[in-house]
């Protein structure tokens, strides 16, 4: 098990949500935190120099895929999951790469984890918004795609699965 115990005065990247990440831990992805657990998972998949961005259509806002685990989900199971319900791609699980962790704090919630995942995709063709999805985009990382806000927090962890773009 481990903690991180000490948050930076200030947030290493805040959202238009009023999320703030409070950190970004590097630790194996079978670490077990005593706080703050890992609730949650974010995918970012790319084809080339392309981020997937999702809007999602309760908050307005363009996101990396992703959501909750199931009870007795892994989080790497979560992230090809929640791929799969946001865009219509299954892929395997193991396709997915583990980048680190999330620390995040949302207001009026408590500080939860979520386990970053990446993917080279080399066919963005047939990626598709669900119902809970207005819309995909393949986001060059110019302006922020039109129709909602860049969450802010999730572009800059984004950055972190591509050391060159950092």
């Amino acid at each position: 098990m481990t903690d991180r115990a000490e948050h930076p005065a200030e947030p290493l990247a805040s959202g238009p949500l009023g999320m703030r990440l409070l950190a970004f831990d590097e630790a194996p992805e079978e670490t077990v935190f005593r706080t703050a657990p890992v609730r949650y998972v974010l995918v970012a998949a790319w084809h080339l120099d392309r981020l997937l961005l999702v809007l999602v259509r309760d908050r307005g806002c363009w996101e990396l895929p992703g959501g909750g685990i199931d009870p007795g989900e892994s989080p790497r199971r979560a992230a090809a999951r929640e791929l799969w319900e946001e865009t219509g791609q299954r892929l395997a699980p193991e396709r997915l790469r583990f980048v680190g962790f999330a620390h995040t704090l949302l207001p009026g919630k408590d500080e939860a984890r979520g386990a970053l995942y990446t993917v080279d995709v080399e066919e963005p063709a047939d990626w598709r918004a669900s119902d809970e999805i207005a819309a995909v985009h393949w986001w060059d990382q110019g302006a922020p795609p039109a129709g909602g806000a860049l969450q802010t927090v999730d572009s800059y962890l984004a950055r972190r699965t591509r050391p060159a773009l950092s």
